[in-house]
This record gives structure tokens, sequence and C-alpha cells, in this order.
């Protein structure tokens, strides 16, 4: 009988441990991510509201004219004056991070306009 309940305890105690969290899978280490960062070109910096470390990747095409997005690495942008006009020029995007208030430029024309923070 006391063979028994010893088996029996070390069996709820096998299942107890089983059904008990486990820690979670370790994360990429920002070590890892700034190094794939970096491989791209990039850095990384605090940006927005909640200064979030991000990885900003300049774009070789920075501040070319355009009149849309496939004239440009990243976004064709018109920052500024943002009302809506019959047609307009943008900018190739600067890097791959874009905060302030801009407009996409799409077939020479201007999408609403966002402001990004």
């Amino acid at each position: 009988m006391k063979i028994a309940i010893l088996a029996t305890a070390a069996l709820a105690m096998s299942l107890l441990t089983a059904c008990a969290p486990t820690a979670p899978a370790p994360s990429p280490t920002a070590e890892v991510s700034e190094a794939a960062c970096l491989a791209r070109g990039g850095v990384i910096q605090r940006g927005g509201k909640l200064q979030l470390p991000t990885c900003v990747t300049p774009y070789a095409d920075a501040g070319k004219t355009c009149t849309d997005k496939t004239q440009c690495e990243g976004a064709c942008i018109l920052e500024g004056n943002l009302e809506p006009q019959a047609s307009v020029t943008g900018q190739c995007q600067k890097t791959s991070v874009q905060f302030g208030c801009y407009a996409r430029v799409v077939d020479g024309k201007t999408t609403g306009a966002i402001c990004v923070d």
C-alpha cells in the first residue's frame, strides 16, 4: 500500500511539473538585431514618440526628384505644402524611417497627407 501511495504521489508530481509554465524561448538579442541592421547598412536610432530603437537604413537615391515610388528605393514623398495639386514632383525618401508630415506621390499626384510621430 505504501508503494502504491508513493507511486501515485510521484505520478501526480510529474503531471503537475508537466503543466508548469516554461520559460519563453529567448528572443533575438539586441546585438543580433544590431548586427543584422549594420549588415544592411543601417544604424540603430531611437525615434518616434516612444523613442524605440529602430534600424534606420539610408537610401542611395535620397532627395532625387520623382513622380512615383517606382523611381525610388523607398517612397516618393512630398513635404511642406501638402495641399492637393493637379501635378506634383516629390523627392525620394532619405531613409527607411520617415517621421513628420508628408504625402506620398503616386503617378505625379499626392495621396492624403499623413503625420507620423
